[in-house]
């Protein structure tokens, strides 16, 4: 089962020897920078564990599956994430 934003934000404030309602409140400001580099253009990396950056996606033709009818889909963003090597190290054991 996978951790939920309450689960993240309690294991935080309990590592870090904070109270829930401050580990909210750094979840939330680290989401707000997120939001803002993303919006910029810019990518956020932080050494070792990942980095999130905004990527460029080309128009396409796709299928309407339900159809089979073709479609053009549009360009557009989507956020790419790359495990760093913390991540990676934690996975392989």
């Amino acid at each position: 089962m996978p951790m939920t934003r309450t689960d993240v934000v309690s294991s935080v404030a309990q590592r870090a020897g904070l109270t829930t309602a401050q580990g909210d409140a750094a979840l939330t400001a680290l989401q707000d920078v997120l939001v803002e580099a993303l919006r910029a253009g810019e990518a956020v990396r932080i050494q070792g564990l990942l980095t999130v950056e905004r990527a460029e996606r080309a128009a396409r033709t796709g299928r309407n599956p339900r159809t089979g009818e073709a479609l053009e889909i549009p360009a557009g963003h989507v956020v790419r994430v790359s495990a760093g090597s913390v991540l990676k190290a934690a996975v392989k054991s």
